[in-house]
């Protein structure tokens, strides 16, 4: 499922699209697979007795069951899940029937790490944790090549403040001191 353009403001250009890394529907994809295996197999071994049939059912209901539950549903979340980096935002966008999608800013990232397994370093991926001010975090889990999305990403958040400076420089004026009015503080004489 392609991510919707229309989700982007006028000016703003998509940089990076992803979802999570493929080894993440391996284990869903493989418990499909061994779903319909051993379904056909009760198919072929089972007798055509009517104990055949009922124990067939059975195990096909099960095998149903655990397919779609275990199987189908965490492969069509996979394919749900958005990770979209723009030059001015970070997007995660996931959900099959009802969508929750996160805004964060680039101006507003305090930290960005990634944490990865021996496993993720072997498939090159891992978890990106970006905090924002305002104790906000987002956590991406299964990145595909993190440590590049992370420098990446590390690229934008410069390339933004260099175009939307802050207001630091109208922070640090000195407020005026205000003028002595002449009079107010006369000295007593005694």
């Amino acid at each position: 499922m392609a991510f919707p353009a229309e989700v982007l403001a006028e000016e703003e250009e998509l940089v990076l699209h992803l979802h999570p890394h493929w080894k993440t529907a391996l284990g869903p994809g493989l418990l499909t697979l061994l779903a319909v295996v051993v379904t056909a197999g009760a198919w072929v071994m089972l007798p055509s007795t009517e104990g055949g049939r009922v124990a067939f059912l059975v195990i096909a209901a099960i095998m149903l069951y655990q397919g779609v539950r275990y199987g189908v549903a965490p492969l069509v979340i996979w394919r749900c899940t958005h990770y979209v980096l723009t030059d001015e935002r970070i997007l995660l966008q996931d959900g099959v029937i009802a969508r929750e999608r996160r805004d964060l800013p680039l101006n507003r990232v305090n930290d960005h790490v990634v944490n990865q397994s021996v496993l993720d370093r072997a498939f090159g991926t891992g978890t990106l944790k970006i905090d924002s001010i305002g104790e906000q975090a987002v956590v991406l889990t299964a990145v595909p090549r993190a440590q590049q999305v992370q420098t990446l990403l590390y690229e934008l958040i410069e390339q933004d403040r260099l175009l939307r400076p802050d207001d630091e420089d109208a922070d640090e004026i000195e407020p005026e001191v205000p003028v002595q009015r002449k009079g107010l503080f006369r000295k007593q004489r005694g």
